[in-house]
């Protein structure tokens, strides 16, 4: 456009004079109007595109409008939905909870019931084998003196040791101590006889007869040296001459066991044992005092 002006300016400040040039002016003219009439249409035609543009927009924002209402409307009517089901369910649910809470009651009543049931099995069958091994006791006859004592018949090292063990760990120590007796009696040269020697010094100790206990745990150390309670014999050794009194002969029992497997896990408790008498893990090193001469 700024061209077109331009060039008419031109024209108007230097007129032609030749008809030649007149000629070529008139052409000029010509065509600048056809150039001015073009650029009315166009302005003309990008008008009208701009106004059906602004109705498409504008019917763009109303269907969207539209279906933002709807989908509002949409929403309350699912959340009604929702909380009508909900106020449905909470009923059933809640009875559902209840139930289950019995059941859950019922069934924990049922368990204690079995496991009393269990326990009393369990005291029947052992009162039944005590019976039987005293039964066939008494019916053995007794050696003459000086005959070298064996076994009842019928009673073998594992079932003689089994029935000691489900003793000592029901709680029935009396019977367990018999047990444990009469294993070392019958089967003392075993395996497992350490062990024996060791749970009877173990009873003992927890029934608060720590003389007695110490003597079962020295029997487990001097007869049966170098045995899988070796250690276990020291370290209980050191707790009961701690409980009688005798601070520092039971420490120097923990420390023969650290001495021996510094890195067992009974080495760890006598250390700590140690530590809480406030007495050092080493053995505190003598200091030599020369003679004067």
């Amino acid at each position: 456009m700024r061209r077109l002006r331009l060039l008419a300016g031109l024209l108007a400040v230097f007129p032609l004079a030749l008809p030649a040039q007149r000629k070529e002016y008139v052409e000029l003219q010509r065509e600048v109007a056809q150039l001015q009439e073009q650029s009315r249409t166009l302005q003309r035609t990008l008008d009208e595109k701009l106004a059906e543009l602004k109705v498409l927009v504008q019917q763009s924002l109303d269907t969207t409008a539209k279906a933002n209402t709807a989908v509002a409307v949409l929403d309350a009517g699912v959340r009604d939905r929702l909380r009508e089901q909900a106020a449905s369910l909470v009923g059933p649910v809640a009875s559902i909870g209840t139930k289950v809470d019995q059941m859950a009651s019922e069934f924990q009543a049922l368990r204690t019931a079995i496991e009393d049931m269990n326990a009393r099995m369990g005291k029947l069958e052992r009162q039944v084998v005590d019976l039987g091994n005293t039964i066939k006791v008494i019916q053995t006859p007794t050696p003459p003196p000086g005959a070298a004592t064996g076994p009842p018949p019928g009673v073998s090292a594992d079932s003689l040791y089994a029935n000691a063990m489900r003793d000592k760990d029901g709680g029935n120590y009396d019977l367990a101590l018999q047990g444990f007796t009469d294993y070392l009696r019958y089967f003392g040269q075993t395996d497992t006889a350490p062990n024996a020697q060791f749970y009877i010094g173990e009873i003992h100790y927890r029934r608060g007869e720590l003389d007695t206990a110490l003597q079962a745990f020295d029997n487990v150390l001097e007869k049966y040296p170098e045995n899988n309670k070796t250690l276990d014999a020291m370290f209980m050794k050191g707790m009961t001459l701690v409980k009688l009194g005798e601070r520092n002969e039971g420490a120097e029992e923990f420390r023969a066991l650290i001495k021996t497997a510094p890195k067992s896990e009974l080495a760890a408790k006598a250390a700590a044992e140690l530590r809480r008498l406030g007495l050092s893990v080493t053995t505190p090193s003598k200091r030599t005092v020369k003679k004067k001469s």
